[in-house]
C-alpha cells in the first residue's frame, strides 16, 4: 500500500513538474526557491562562522591582556569602571568615578541593595588595585533627584 501512494505522489509530481503548458514555469520557480533558500542557509553559516570567530578572538585577546598584567591608565580604568556598573546599578549617572594609579573612588548616590554587587563588580574589573567607597546610601529613592527613574510619569 506504502508503495503505491509513494509512486502515485512521485507520478502526480512528475506530471506536475513535466507539464508542457506550465512545467518550465513551475521548474523555474522550483529552482530560484531552492537557489533562495541555499543562499540564506550559506548566510546563516557564514555568519554564525564569523560570531564565533569573534568570540574565540575576544577570548584570547582577553586572556592575552589578563596574562601581561600591564598597568592600566585612569582615563580606560574609569570607563571600564562604568561600563561594569551599568549593569548592577539602576542610576548609574548618579555614581562619580575617579581613579589614580588603580585606585578607584566611587562617590554619589546610590540604593542600598545595589552597594555589594556594585563593588564586587568594580574590584574584578581588570586594573582595579583599590577602591575607595565614598557612596552616599539610601533604602528608596524618595525625593533624590539622582536616583529617580527616567519614567513617561516623571517626564510629565
Amino acid at each position: 500500500m506504502l508503495r503505491w501512494a509513494i509512486a502515485a505522489l512521485g507520478g502526480a509530481g512528475l506530471m506536475y513538474l513535466l507539464d508542457p503548458a506550465a512545467g518550465r514555469r513551475r521548474r523555474a520557480l522550483m529552482r530560484d526557491k531552492i537557489t533562495k533558500y541555499t543562499n540564506e542557509m550559506m548566510e546563516a553559516r557564514e555568519g554564525a562562522q564569523k560570531h564565533l570567530e569573534n568570540k574565540a578572538q575576544g577570548m584570547v585577546a582577553e586572556t592575552r591582556s589578563r596574562l601581561q598584567n600591564e598597568p592600566v591608565n585612569d582615563e580606560t580604568l574609569v570607563a571600564r569602571v562604568r561600563s561594569e556598573m551599568g549593569r548592577v546599578v539602576s542610576q548609574s549617572r548618579a555614581i562619580d568615578v575617579t581613579a589614580d594609579q588603580g585606585r578607584v573612588i566611587l562617590r554619589g548616590n546610590v540604593l542600598a541593595s545595589e552597594v555589594t554587587p556594585l563593588l564586587k563588580v568594580v574590584r574584578a574589573v581588570q586594573g582595579v588595585k583599590e577602591v575607595e567607597n565614598q557612596l552616599q546610601v539610601h533604602e528608596e529613592p524618595g525625593n533624590i533627584p539622582d536616583l529617580q527613574r527616567d519614567t513617561p510619569e516623571a517626564l510629565i
